[in-house]
């Protein structure tokens, strides 16, 4: 029962909170597989957990970034018109493989697989994919960013309601790439307040669907808020570029260790 491993849940929480605090990365990433690997649950669950656990902890986040003026709604808007409707249909798609013969586990898994290898791509690669990116295309023309930005959105809508993993690391790299101008705390602002109406649209899909475990969600919050807390205070302190590849490579061993279970 819960109740008798709260504390576990709990230290999982802070553990994981302190390195979003830290390095903004770690969210769904460490989680999800987590709650797989570590505690037995449920991948869907897992997932459907998760992601109302991050719209809660990443509103803060994203009240934070709007009073410093730190994120650009212009870009949140176009995000979300790609993302929400495509989380939809990801929601509806899930929903189905439910239904008919209880696929949605082993999609899960597989998903989150792959979207863990992505994220621990991007935290490795990310200088030389902008390097690469600035030589070979440049500043886009504005209705071009526009469109990539929507279609980024619809990419992230895809994977965060299977995986709950994509918001975080893939969509801060997509945006660097496509906003070489703004600086990196806008892009950064910018994508937490996206992930919140994702997040949440994916969240209440999961949890209409009964992939929601509350208990949980009560003791993971309980730990991670005060981790995130103290991870903010530790960020001038820890070496991030060491910390972000420390955790590309858990991340390749994570998605390793899903395939197999």
């Amino acid at each position: 029962m819960l109740h008798t491993i709260s504390l576990p849940y709990v230290i999982s929480g802070f553990g994981v909170g302190l390195l979003v605090g830290t390095t903004g990365v770690g969210g769904g990433s460490l989680m999800t597989p987590l709650l797989v690997l570590l505690f037995g649950v449920e991948p869907v669950t897992a997932v459907g957990t998760d992601l109302l656990f991050a719209s809660l902890t990443k509103t803060g986040g994203s009240v934070i970034h709007g009073l410093n003026r730190t994120l650009d709604w212009r870009i949140v808007a176009r995000l979300a018109a790609g993302s929400v409707p495509a989380a939809i249909l990801t929601l509806v798609g899930l929903y189905y493989f439910r239904a008919h013969g209880g696929a949605a586990n082993a999609l899960v898994t597989k998903g989150l697989a792959v979207a863990l290898l992505l994220t621990a791509a991007s935290l490795l690669m990310r200088r030389w994919l902008i390097a690469a990116y600035a030589k070979r295309v440049g500043n886009l023309a504005p209705r071009a960013t526009a469109r990539l930005t929507v279609l980024t959105g619809a990419v992230l809508g895809f994977l965060v309601p299977l995986t709950s993993v994509g918001a975080g690391a893939l969509g801060v790299t997509a945006l660097i790439l496509l906003y070489p101008e703004l600086p990196v705390r806008r892009i950064v602002g910018s994508d937490i307040a996206h992930a919140v109406p994702l997040t949440l649209v994916a969240g209440i899909g999961h949890w209409l669907q009964g992939n929601v475990n509350f208990a949980l969600l009560s003791m993971l919050l309980l730990g991670s808020l005060p981790g995130i807390v103290a991870g903010s205070f530790l960020v001038p302190r820890v070496p991030e570029p060491a910390l972000r590849t420390l955790i590309a490579l858990v991340l390749v061993l994570v998605s390793a260790n899903v395939l197999r279970s």
